[in-house]
């Protein structure tokens, strides 16, 4: 198990004065980099061997949402690598101890110069030793057919959406996901698989359903085909989901 302590940061908070969903999973994300740095199999190790760790899928269960200048301790570990998939979980942990946080992820190992899946060199498998996985639901790595919805505004990807593999970082369809929730509803979880990479420059066409207490979004291009979509669980400001949401996109409101 790795971990890293932290402190909630102006800059990361709301404006509810917290740290949002997209600052948790920079979190969750920073926690494995920084394992794979401390182990001497970090970026610049992969970019050498031409291989990469890309995210299939994650599940991220909050149970609260910490404040400005909580202190937190992340955590992850692997808990199985079989193939050329890598599992791995998170967690976070306030000041007490207390959990705030839970997660699932399963990672494909690939061959940046081919681009298709590889079994992971032996290195993997001595540095990173299967541990105990969390104690949470765990929902799998492909999410259910998701309903048709209602298509928004195309996104562009820009450049603050890369990162160091050159494509759109995964915490960023996350973020382009959010923009669409209702007023007022707070995400309990998150479920996301990621079908394909999309880069700069890349037209993102945004389709979301409603369903209680379940926005659904998928990220595709303009021909339909999927980038990422996900699944967000969550209810309103009083615990409960209400009868009518406003869109994001300031539009008439839809019925749950």
């Amino acid at each position: 198990m790795y971990s890293f302590e932290t402190r909630v940061r102006y800059s990361e908070c709301n404006a509810k004065n917290r740290a949002g969903l997209t600052t948790l999973l920079d979190y969750l994300q920073d926690c494995c980099t920084f394992q794979s740095q401390h182990l001497g199999i970090g970026p610049e190790f992969l970019d050498a061997h031409h291989v990469a760790w890309i995210l299939s899928a994650w599940q991220v269960d909050v149970l609260r949402y910490p404040s400005l200048g909580e202190r937190l301790t992340v955590y992850t570990w692997p808990y199985e690598l079989k193939g050329f998939y890598g599992m791995r979980n998170f967690k976070i942990e306030d000041e007490s101890g207390a959990l705030i946080l839970k997660a699932n992820s399963v990672w494909v190992y690939i061959d940046t110069l081919t681009g298709k899946p590889a079994r992971p060199m032996q290195a993997m498998h001595e540095k990173y030793p299967a541990e105990k996985p969390l104690e949470m639901e765990y929902l799998g790595r492909r999410l259910p057919e998701l309903p048709s919805g209602e298509k928004k505004t195309a996104i562009r990807v820009p450049h603050y959406f890369i990162d160091t593999n050159h494509h759109v970082n995964n915490a960023k369809y996350i973020l382009m996901g959010e923009e669409f929730l209702p007023e007022g509803f707070a995400v309990t979880r998150v479920w996301a698989e990621y079908k394909r990479a999309a880069v700069l420059g890349d037209v993102i066409v945004p389709e979301v359903a409603a369903a209680q207490g379940q926005i659904s979004v998928r990220l595709t291009d303009a021909d339909g085909v999927s980038y990422a979509n996900m699944i967000f669980y969550g209810h309103d400001d009083r615990g409960r989901m209400p009868e009518t949401v406003q869109d994001a996109d300031g539009g008439d409101k839809e019925e749950f």
